[in-house]
């Protein structure tokens, strides 16, 4: 019997964050038929420490013209920088009820419905996933799920050697995550990210991780399907490949056949077989340069709520266009709003890029710099515009895990007040509130997270360093007077923080 795919309305539920578990059960391997040859150039390759790339080898067989015959060149070209990740987390105590020991999202990644551990708390968390060099200084990428609430980090790779490692950076809602190993005298092994752009659905691609534990295990298959929306976040874009992916592949490469990373093997379906997810390279390499140097991203924000345009809205709208984002709403005091987007609007790019749906115009925004322009093209009324925009910081969610910036706020200032800061994210400049410490002076002059600071005493600030400047200079036992804003709010707010003794 032939077991069928859930239904769209189940298909989220279905779909299951590969965990962090390590021995477990696997089902009998299956027989696969080899894939079509592709249509990549095979020419020999080196990588950029200028070591020879040899590509998978292709040769004709009986009833099998074109066959592909091995794979083992590429995998000993490229296995040695694929690495085993061991995470471990101190116990957390329950905080009544159930599921409340454990830390955030990992019960419903795992599919619990209830606490396997009662109500003392959640055991000390151990786990393994994968992932990759991409520097020989030792950056390695992999899974956020893999590393997220990790108190330590260990990389072993697959000549023997171990290194303790330490998060860079981390981004929850394309689950990525940079690390950096210590100790490294530089000369590692290494892979680079490919063009994920030019693959086409068909063309053969290989996963090497450490699946249920079994460290440096090969799969192969095809790319399965482009441009996956799984219901994971906003920012779905995933590839889909019939690679073998397991428990434990987590973070691990997808290669294409040139020995370049095109994914980064993130997730399955549960319950069913040949149905693997991963990020794209082209949308990890656009991270990475946040991610390396302040350990977040941050991702430009118009405030609209959009949905996808179809026939029938195409019609009661009067619009001559195929495809776009219509705008639903739009957010009071955000950057569409000041930039005068209206409701109806049908958008169709931005910037140089074409927009077909709503998802489009999410990711298209999102990878733009806050505070930078675009040009937006629109339909409006019959007519075709495009209206100048100044996008601002995309805001933090609820539910979503509020993330600072390394260094983002000065010790002094933080260990004084109990005040952590960061860049103003509607484009207006000034500093926002990101934490307040319980019992701190910041919590006793009234200050929240989402707050901007735009004036501390007589200085008017417009960026963390101003406001930072201004705080940790004034005078022991001095108050000083602030003044904020809260983001799609009218009017200011007056706050006095009166500044501890030295």
């Amino acid at each position: 019997m032939v077991r069928t795919l859930p239904s769209r309305r189940h298909l989220a539920r279905a779909l299951t964050l590969m965990p962090l578990v390590a021995l477990g059960a696997c089902k009998p391997a299956v027989d696969v038929a080899p894939p079509a040859r592709p249509t990549l150039s095979l020419k020999t390759a080196t990588t950029p420490s200028g070591a020879k790339v040899e590509p998978a080898v292709y040769a004709p067989t009986p009833g099998a013209p074109g066959a592909l015959m091995s794979l083992a060149p590429l995998v000993d070209t490229v296995k040695g920088a694929v690495v085993n990740v061991e995470v471990q987390a101190r116990a957390r105590p329950a905080m009544g009820g159930m599921l409340q020991g454990l830390p955030p999202g990992i019960a419903e990644r795992f599919g619990m419905q209830g606490n396997p551990f009662g109500e003392g708390g959640a055991p000390a968390k151990q786990g393994l996933g994968s992932g990759f060099v991409i520097d020989p200084s030792g950056l390695v990428l992999t899974n956020n799920h893999v590393v997220e609430g990790a108190d330590t980090v260990r990389v072993k790779l697959e000549d023997g050697r171990a290194f303790d490692a330490e998060v860079l950076g981390r981004d929850a809602l394309t689950d990525v995550a940079l690390l950096q190993l210590k100790g490294v005298s530089g000369n590692l092994p290494f892979v680079k990210l490919g063009d994920s752009d030019g693959l086409r659905v068909g063309d053969p691609v290989m996963a090497i991780g450490n699946p249920f534990g079994l460290a440096s295990s090969v799969s192969a298959g095809i790319l399965s399907a482009r441009a996956r929306d799984i219901h994971a976040g906003p920012y779905d874009d995933f590839l889909q490949t019939d690679a073998a992916i397991n428990p434990g592949n987590s973070g691990g490469p997808l290669f294409n056949m040139k020995g370049e990373v095109v994914g980064m093997n993130t997730a399955i379906i549960g319950g069913a077989t040949g149905i693997g997810f991963a990020v794209p390279a082209n949308l990890i390499q656009a991270l990475l340069p946040q991610l390396q140097e302040t350990g977040v991203v941050r991702r430009g924000w118009v405030g609209l709520a959009v949905q996808d345009l179809t026939p029938e809205l195409a019609r009661a709208l009067r619009v001559d266009a195929p495809k776009g984002a219509v705008v639903a709403g739009v957010s009071a005091g955000g950057p569409g709003a000041k930039a005068g987007l209206r409701e109806e609007d049908v958008i169709t790019s931005v910037g140089e890029r074409a927009v077909d749906s709503a998802g489009a115009l999410t990711r298209a925004v999102a990878l733009l710099k806050p505070g930078s322009e675009v040009k937006v093209g629109l339909v409006r009324g019959g007519k075709q515009l495009e209206v100048p925009v100044k996008l601002g910081t995309r805001p933090t969610q609820r539910g979503e895990e509020e993330m600072t910036p390394r260094d983002s706020t000065p010790a002094p200032l933080s260990k004084r007040l109990g005040l952590r800061l960061s860049e103003a994210r509607d484009g207006d400049g000034g500093a926002q509130v990101v934490a307040v410490e319980p019992g701190s002076a910041a919590e006793r002059a009234g200050l929240a997270p989402g707050m901007v600071l735009t004036q501390v005493g007589d200085q008017k600030v417009s960026s963390v360093a101003e406001a930072a400047q201004a705080l940790t200079s004034a005078e022991p036992g001095a108050a000083l007077l602030l003044r904020a804003r809260v983001p799609g709010q009218d009017g200011a707010l007056l706050r006095a923080i009166e500044v501890p003794q030295r």
